[in-house]
């Protein structure tokens, strides 16, 4: 059981498609498929379905609704951002000494496939892709730097793996002063225990989670109002 009283005093977040940004985090082929990267690291030691959990929730939740907001956010003229997990070098040593034998193992760097947004949501032209090194965005990218020029306040979260990328970008983002919305059905780890308890965690203080649904209702209600006072 988790004492209720400190969620008293965790900040409201509002999504007003003038101020916030959506942000789909690492959902690459290193990680994010199951035919590539981790995937086929897997597959190749007979262990892939100790990962089913894993890419059933990528494939049914994390990448239709990430599409839906994605939909939703283009149609409201909000800003999108998408970030990215991985090297730069070929030979792997730009990374961090915490990822560098992932990186290697799943052949995440650029010019690689496993480095590529999925197909299902790639970015349109104009949209911007940053790239990360480490697992939170603002230890290795110049993201702060990028939303504080676009006037963003607040940031709507999805993504992989919820409790490491997603969850360590949305807290360094709240320790800067974003308001962070995590989407709870568009975003995925390991199993619903690591899921559950992430999004629990990171709601008493950190931010607020919310449903696919709720965020798309929500941000087409804040256009609405906006077209309206124009």
């Amino acid at each position: 059981m988790h004492p209720e009283y400190i969620e008293a005093f965790t900040r409201k977040v509002a999504i007003d498609p003038r101020t916030t940004a959506l942000i789909p985090v690492d959902l690459q082929y290193a990680s994010g498929s199951r035919e590539h990267g981790l995937g086929a690291l897997l597959a190749s030691q007979g262990k892939l379905d100790e990962a089913r959990y894993r890419f059933d929730r990528i494939e049914k939740l994390v990448i239709p609704n990430t599409k839906r907001l994605l939909d939703a956010w283009r149609g409201a003229g909000a800003r999108v951002i998408y970030v990215t997990l991985g090297c730069e070098l070929p030979d792997y040593a730009d990374a961090a000494p915490s990822t560098r034998a992932f990186f290697t193992a799943t052949r995440n760097t650029v010019g690689n496939r496993e480095h590529e947004i999925v197909d299902e949501i790639k970015p349109l032209p104009g949209e911007l892709v940053i790239n990360k090194r480490t697992q939170g965005a603002f230890a290795s990218s110049g993201i702060e730097s990028a939303l504080r020029g676009l006037g963003i306040e607040t940031i709507v979260v999805t993504g992989v793996s919820t409790n490491n990328c997603v969850e360590t970008t949305a807290r360094e983002a709240s320790d800067r002063g974003f308001g962070v919305v995590m989407v709870s059905d568009a975003t995925g780890t390991c199993s619903d225990e690591m899921q559950n308890a992430t999004l629990k965690g990171f709601s008493r203080l950190w931010g607020r989670v919310a449903a696919t649904d709720e965020v798309i209702a929500e941000l087409r209600a804040g256009r609405a109002l906006g077209v309206a006072a124009e």
